[in-house]
């Protein structure tokens, strides 16, 4: 780190605090040859992630995206507004630690609808619904079967006719 004043390449450090939330450190150091104090800052370099949609353009990866559209696949759903956040965390931090630069729309909504799965087998199928595109009611029908073939959800009551219905 070169001193603003004098331009020399040495220099010590005075003190070091923590500040953002600890997301970055600032450092008061004192210039070894004018003996003049300044300022630095360090942080961790966020490399932006991007999102490949299907017509192949690029944008940033964006968390609130996510949130938005699980919040409308599940409205008055029993899902609450901390488990929507807690599945767009779980993704933003399953893509961040792959340490990849760009990823495919796709895959994220793949993770979106396996949470989704788990979650509210309603919202699920709304979700998928959108994402996936159905083209009819035969599309929508398949997806239907499948969750029920899956040995989840409607076969073993839950959501279901044993009583559970709204």
């Amino acid at each position: 780190m070169k001193c603003p004043f004098c331009a020399f390449s040495e220099s010590k450090v005075i003190d070091s605090r923590s500040i953002e939330d600890n997301s970055a450190i600032r450092r008061r150091r004192e210039c070894l040859s004018c003996g003049k104090r300044y300022t630095t800052y360090e942080k961790v370099e966020d490399i932006p992630i991007l999102v490949i949609k299907k017509d192949e353009s690029r944008e940033n990866f964006d968390k609130n995206k996510i949130i938005t559209g699980l919040i409308r696949a599940c409205q008055k759903r029993p899902v609450s507004r901390a488990q929507i956040e807690a599945i767009a965390t779980d993704i933003e931090r399953t893509v961040s630690n792959r340490m990849i630069s760009e990823i495919s729309s796709s895959e994220i909504g793949e993770m979106v609808m396996s949470h989704l799965k788990d979650i509210d087998e309603v919202a699920y199928v709304r979700f998928a619904s959108v994402y996936r595109q159905f083209k009819d009611i035969n599309t929508f029908l398949e997806e239907i079967k499948s969750l029920m073939g899956s040995g989840e959800g409607l076969r073993n009551g839950k959501n279901g006719k044993n009583g559970n219905h709204r």
